[in-house]
């Protein structure tokens, strides 16, 4: 009996020593600094390569106006967005003038697909959906993702699957449809077309992506590596999966996870969050 108490210390302090989110009394200061964070998310995928032409986007929710959202502007490449960059669009699909930068494109697919979401979601803050390599290879597959490993456990009974293809996303009907695939979930698997993930926070929606990109590589690679040998994957058992997820799955857990890739990319560009307020 003692092992548990003792574990569940462990747990406790680490609680207690972890970082956490910043908060924000002013909420000038709050929008600010979550138009930087997703500039740098932006960045971030671009450095990962996650651009695909103008295919892709990343939203986050609006503090002031929580009926809109901020957007890239269509046809600026990730790895150039800057907080002034950004579009504010709200559900209708309206940009708000007084608000948005000065390229004024919006990418109609990314509006269908994230209105949907972030209206069918108000707990999501921010959605990331790409076109990247290994997610488009596994969403031909038609299935979701087994718990293989530690990493792909952080989304066991955690994401879903739209199974349907029907062109580049130009209708509501179709945003819809994948905003109700998504449900509660963190994440879904696009058939045919790559995966979208939608979180409380912009750190933990590219943590989430990032991981279930390599997910999708190491499924395929295992599936190959077990055909060639004749062999079953060994799946992780439901309790384990499910204790697993509970650390790794969890907002807390995302968030944390995804603060060294702005942590690294403040490094490499020496450039830091500081807010300035309108004169």
């Amino acid at each position: 009996m003692a092992a548990p108490l003792k574990d569940a210390s462990k747990l406790d302090i680490w609680k207690s020593s972890r970082p956490i989110a910043p908060t924000f009394s002013d909420p000038l200061e709050h929008r600010a600094f979550l138009k930087f964070r997703l500039a740098q998310a932006y960045r971030i995928f671009g450095k990962y390569g996650y651009d695909e032409g103008v295919a892709g986007h990343i939203t986050v929710r609006d503090p002031i106006r929580p009926d809109c959202y901020w957007v890239n502007p269509w046809g600026v490449h990730f790895k150039l967005i800057q907080p002034e960059d950004l579009l504010l669009v709200d559900h209708g699909g309206k940009i708000q003038e007084n608000e948005s930068g000065p390229s004024r494109w919006l990418n109609r697919a990314a509006y269908m697909i994230h209105s949907a979401v972030h209206e069918a979601r108000p707990d999501a803050i921010c959605a990331a959906h790409s076109h990247t390599t290994y997610a488009k290879a596994f969403s031909a597959l038609g299935i979701p993702l087994d718990p293989l490993t530690q990493d792909s456990c952080a989304f066991y009974e955690d994401h879903t699957l739209y199974s349907q293809f029907r062109g580049i996303v130009d209708d509501r009907e179709e945003g819809l449809a994948i905003a109700n695939a998504l449900g509660s979930k963190k994440a879904v698997i696009l058939q045919n077309h790559g995966i979208l993930v939608a979180t409380k926070s912009i750190e933990s929606t590219v943590f989430f992506f990032i991981s279930l990109e390599k997910c999708c590589k190491v499924q395929m690679v295992v599936d190959q590596a077990a055909t060639a040998r004749g062999l079953k994957p060994r799946l992780i058992d439901p309790a384990s999966a499910v204790q697993t997820w509970e650390r790794l799955g969890s907002e807390m857990g995302g968030w944390f996870n995804g603060i060294p890739e702005f942590q690294l990319l403040e490094h490499e560009e020496g450039k830091r969050f500081e807010y300035v307020p309108a004169p």
